[in-house]
């Protein structure tokens, strides 16, 4: 998209220049003239009362498809920080790279922040992408989404990644609108058809009760979001090397509508299930709030955190920052759990991931018994206080 001026429409009364937020418009002998400060934001477009301005839009040209290639991971940070999800991506990231012969690069956004990149080299990325920027210090939806369709369409990746986490969620599918591709949100599996080569996206459908694989055969990237915790994080091999491509890019070419004025911390959570090695969780089955108290006391014998699943915390036995499940949280702890869940589709999702499922369950047809590495049948009001005695004497 691009803003014109109609000079024959254009009668030099200035409002355009007073509207503009970024001082991108000059007058030159009387007629509004667009200077390259300009972001296409359309403000002079309303403030102009005779339809001088307009927005063009740009014809859309398909690439051949052997122009795109590698894989890209975009290297969520926060505070310097690069996030867990990034290193899960990056494993899965190497797979696909390998599998389509292909390199694997991370795209690292911020404000000095160089000095990350080697902790990505050692997590698998052969190129990492920097751009820095002081518009870039802080996640802000407009500076990003244009910086990321800016190296996209310059170095044009085959594949893009990112975490499905709240900046990955507000950021690609603004990127994916730009670039009019496609996007499969919170996957959990990604591979490649060994015979035309796309990428195979997997994620949950109609609510959970089904598990849907999309392609993108027309469009490139192929981009995707991953939930965190659903995939194995690539492990770090200290002292690998890769190369730093540094772009540059002016601050008013990717600069946003909005500023941060002040941010507020608020306290963390308790208990952060998500990075926990051992959870328990109760279910439906353990019946009241009281109940619950059972499912924590267990958790406490084995040092590990409460979840919990959509019924209980419907049911308002506990808060939902313990939810797991497709709409909750997914996990994936050394030990989980599972106490008086049947194993609907919805909560295996959230935790299919865990190296050890205990199922506690009096129904011995119980879905989650498909999936437990060890099952209990029995009346978990009866298991649970035998374990927790059996954990505290240990």
């Amino acid at each position: 998209m691009a803003v014109e001026v109609i000079q024959e429409k254009c009668v030099g009364c200035g409002m355009c220049l007073r509207a503009c937020p970024f001082g991108a418009i000059e007058l030159e002998n009387n007629i509004a003239v667009i200077k390259d400060k300009c972001v296409a934001c359309g403000a002079c477009i309303e403030s102009c009362k005779f339809d001088a301005i307009i927005m063009r839009k740009h014809e859309q040209v398909n690439e051949p498809e052997d122009n795109f290639q590698d894989v890209w991971v975009f290297a969520e940070q926060k505070d310097g920080e690069i996030q867990p999800v990034v290193f899960e991506l990056l494993g899965e990231g190497r797979k696909l790279a390998d599998k389509r012969g292909q390199k694997l690069a991370a795209v690292l956004l911020g404000e000095k922040v160089k000095d990350r990149c080697q902790e990505l080299f050692e997590r698998g990325a052969d190129k990492v992408y920097l751009l820095e920027s002081a518009e870039l210090k802080q996640y802000r939806d407009e500076p990003y989404s244009r910086a990321m369709v800016k190296l996209i369409r310059e170095y044009k990746p085959e594949i893009v990644l990112t975490g499905a986490t709240t900046i990955g969620r507000s950021l690609i599918p603004r990127v994916a609108v730009e670039l009019k591709t496609g996007l499969t949100a919170d996957c959990t599996a990604l591979d490649i058809d060994e015979e035309n080569g796309l990428l195979l996206q997997t994620r949950p459908a109609f609510g959970g009760n089904i598990m849907a694989t999309i392609i993108c055969p027309h469009q490139r990237p192929q981009m995707a979001t991953v939930r965190h915790k659903v995939m194995k994080e690539a492990q770090p091999q200290p002292g690998r090397q890769g190369e730093i491509i540094e772009v540059k890019c002016k601050d008013p070419a990717i600069c946003g509508l909005t500023r941060i004025v002040n941010v507020v911390r608020e306290a963390e959570e308790t208990v952060n299930i998500t990075e926990a090695d051992i959870i328990v969780s109760g279910g439906r089955g353990v019946g009241s709030p009281e109940k619950f108290e059972m499912v924590e006391k267990l958790a406490q014998a084995v040092g590990g955190a409460v979840g919990a699943s959509r019924a209980a915390v419907d049911s308002g036995w506990i808060s939902y920052s313990h939810q797991v499940g497709q709409t909750g949280k997914t996990v994936c702890p050394k030990i989980y759990f599972a106490c008086g869940i049947s194993g609907q589709i919805q909560h295996l999702v959230g935790m299919q991931s865990a190296d050890v499922i205990i199922a506690i369950n009096k129904d011995p047809d119980a879905p989650i018994f498909k999936m437990a590495t060890y099952g209990i049948v029995g009346d978990l009001f009866e298991v649970i206080p035998a374990l927790i005695k059996e954990f505290e004497k240990k």
